[in-house]
């Protein structure tokens, strides 16, 4: 879902292609809310910008601890430098967790096939060292540096250069040779490095996470996925955002690569569409403009069954409730 919104704003910006919507919908972090904690009543909103905000509005998550909610977030986190460290991403493990295994197949694909040339990451010196840097080994940055400024006058694409590149990086870290002994988890943290979501945890910030597609220029998407105290607020559905003046609507996760953030309704234009109609006082006045088949959704997909399950809980509690006390009354 993120995706799209990469799709849509930063593609603009940077020419950045996005993940594979579909792709990275069934395999990243969203999901796994749902998936690896059990939770179901989700609801993702546009910031009215460039982010996408989460809502967990299951009552377990409601309830989590300020610790537990840390708990969630760092399962997470993999991203666990800033813009100015030399190594962002850092994989102690033997092996990747499944969940991470799970995103790097996606990541590594949309990594060689598109971020690669797209973004030119090996085309200059200036760029390919970001990259050299987080290598922890001067040797090999060594042997890698000199091969491609003697490279410099070659006749290759820039696209095939910054392929090729990567495949000498890719080769040496995984050759098992003795100097590359340890530095096989290099490769796949520069992939995290650029396309994982980082997740900040400082507790002073509201927000606890946020999902990037890290560029050189270090351009990003912000995705909220919840907050690691339970006194922070977050941006809540039909709201409206103070500088483009769009409306905080709820994105359906199942058609996010239709999901347009430029073609968001702002607030004058909800009020023109509403003045046009005249005024009215009914519950369906909305559903003539252009936020109806936002807040339908709201309502089907999301509302509804939060209702239902709510009122479940009331009446499950209650009948506990009730049956204890006739266990009491009969003893």
């Amino acid at each position: 879902m993120a995706n799209a919104v990469t799709r849509h704003v930063l593609s603009k910006v940077n020419s950045l292609p996005s993940l594979p919507p579909r792709d990275y919908c069934q395999n990243g972090p969203g999901p796994r809310l749902g998936h690896d904690f059990g939770f179901n009543h989700i609801l993702w909103v546009y910031s009215g910008r460039r982010g996408v905000h989460c809502w967990v509005c299951d009552p377990k998550a409601r309830r989590l601890t300020n610790e537990q909610r840390s708990s969630i977030a760092e399962y997470f986190r993999v991203y666990k430098g800033n813009e100015n460290s030399q190594k962002k991403v850092s994989l102690t493990s033997s092996a990747l967790h499944p969940f991470l295994l799970r995103s790097y197949k996606v990541l590594e694909e949309f990594f060689e096939g598109n971020l690669l040339s797209n973004q030119s990451l090996f085309s200059t010196e200036e760029r390919y060292e970001k990259i050299l840097e987080m290598i922890p080994d001067e040797s090999i940055t060594s042997e890698l540096r000199g091969k491609w400024q003697d490279n410099k006058k070659s006749s290759i694409s820039k696209e095939n250069i910054n392929v090729d590149r990567w495949k000498h990086v890719k080769k040496i870290l995984k050759s098992g040779k003795p100097k590359a002994q340890g530095l096989g988890k290099c490769v796949e943290e520069i992939v995290f490095s650029f396309s994982y979501p980082r997740l900040d945890m400082e507790t002073i910030k509201p927000v606890i996470s946020d999902i990037c597609i890290l560029t050189l220029h270090l351009t990003y998407l912000l995705l909220v996925l919840g907050f690691k105290h339970m006194n922070h607020l977050l941006k809540a559905p039909f709201c409206i955002h103070p500088k483009t003046g769009r409306v905080c609507v709820p994105i359906d996760p199942n058609r996010c690569e239709e999901f347009d953030p430029t073609a968001v309704p702002t607030l004058s234009k909800v009020l023109e569409e509403i003045n046009m109609g005249g005024l009215g006082t009914d519950d369906d006045e909305w559903d003539r403009t252009s936020l109806g088949k936002s807040i339908r959704f709201f309502r089907s997909s999301f509302l509804q069954p939060l209702l239902k399950s709510c009122k479940e809980e009331i009446e499950n509690s209650y009948n506990a409730k009730l049956q204890h006390s006739k266990t009491s009354l009969t003893w």
